[in-house]
């Protein structure tokens, strides 16, 4: 597979998801990925990518819910 933005090669190893999002910073280290050799963009495959948006939901929710208690 070679890299959408720079045609590099693609090759299997861990990186870092972060979202800076509603007030918090969520970081996900070590998350499988295909990553450019050239350029380092990650590609997270489904299974990733499903897992990422799930955590995420969580936190919205926690997050929202520690606001409510807080005011």
């Amino acid at each position: 597979m070679k890299c959408h933005y720079c045609k590099g090669r693609m090759e299997s190893g861990k990186t870092s998801y972060t979202i800076d999002r509603k007030g918090y910073l969520l970081v996900i280290n070590e998350v499988p990925a295909l990553i450019c050799q050239q350029c380092g963009e990650p590609y997270f495959n489904e299974e990733e990518v499903e897992m990422i948006q799930n955590l995420i939901k969580d936190v919205d929710k926690k997050s929202t819910q520690l606001h409510q208690i807080a005011v």
